[in-house]
């Protein structure tokens, strides 16, 4: 059974950090690229990073680009986004996408940058 599980989403005030973790399972992890994606109300699904399959080569959305970093870990099969400088912009949920040979979809965490 393939389950993506997002965890680490919170409230935390305009200039303050955290560290979105996404576990795999049911599934081989080191073959697929990575993704986060984000949607905040009213508004459409977007990316926010991607990873390849060995982590050798990221990309942002221009948004996020100098504050978040995304990173992965095959032997713990989790990817990981490491988000610096938040806006009240980035208050969205934010899921993880794993790019096989199927797409699979985490349910979301939910981060609230707010004062």
């Amino acid at each position: 059974q393939v389950q993506l599980v997002e965890s680490g989403g919170g409230l935390v005030q305009p200039g303050g950090s955290l560290r979105l973790s996404c576990a795999a399972s049911g599934f081989t992890f080191s073959r697929c690229s990575m993704s986060w994606y984000r949607q905040a109300p009213g508004k459409e699904r977007e990316l926010v990073a991607i990873i390849t399959s060995t982590g050798g080569s990221t990309n942002y959305a221009d948004s996020v680009k100098g504050r978040f970093t995304i990173s992965r870990d095959n032997a713990k099969n989790t990817m990981y986004l490491q988000m610096n400088g938040l806006k009240p912009e980035d208050t969205a949920v934010y899921y993880c996408k794993a790019n096989c040979l199927r797409v699979f979809w985490g349910q979301g965490t939910q981060v609230t940058v707010s004062s």
